[in-house]
């Protein structure tokens, strides 16, 4: 039987989630598996894995094949170099406690570039709600300024027609002189 460490997707259309599972081969991909290992969420920034290393780990040992994403996955978790690591000292290559230094140095650069790509994110949302604010603000600006002539030229128009008329002699005396009639 082959085993395969695998994506099996749940979630919503357009919003999809996946378990990271240990499965046979020859089962459907989101059928019945042997155990779950991990959770994988590509809809945030940076993607969300949550992975129980430890099991991995053992059945990448066992001689469970990975899929090309769950590979992707479990390598930028640092469990494919645990593998790497562990092989060496089996090869007697370097001992046991090189090999965790190793790790330990290769896992705090990840965990240092994974910062500095949250860091990047948050200060590119925090520059680019900067420039919508700003943005905004021209755009209300010029509202106001274009409110403000509408509203003067309505306040000039309603006090020409609220101030006293100077008299037309001319169209009284013309009123004046038709006729009217009478029924």
């Amino acid at each position: 039987m082959s085993v395969k460490i695998r994506l099996a997707r749940h979630g919503r259309k357009q919003h999809a989630y996946y378990h990271i599972v240990v499965a046979n081969s020859r089962a459907p991909r989101d059928g019945r598996f042997i155990e779950r290992i991990g959770s994988y969420n590509p809809n945030t920034n940076p993607a969300t894995i949550d992975l129980d290393f430890d099991k991995a780990l053992n059945w990448l040992s066992n001689g469970a094949q990975p899929t090309d994403t769950c590979r992707a996955i479990l390598s930028y978790k640092g469990v494919l170099m645990k593998k790497h690591l562990l092989e060496g000292v089996k090869k007697g290559a370097f001992d046991e406690a090189a090999a965790e230094e190793k790790f330990g140095v290769w896992l705090k650069e990840k965990e240092k570039a994974i910062q500095s790509k949250k860091d990047n994110l948050a200060a590119g949302f925090d520059e680019e709600m900067k420039k919508r604010l700003k943005a905004e603000t021209k755009i209300n600006e010029k509202r106001m300024a274009e409110l403000a002539k509408k509203n003067a030229a309505l306040a000039a128009a309603a006090a020409k027609a609220d101030a006293p008329q100077p008299a037309d002699e001319t169209v009284t005396e013309s009123k004046a002189a038709e006729p009217t009639q009478e029924a």
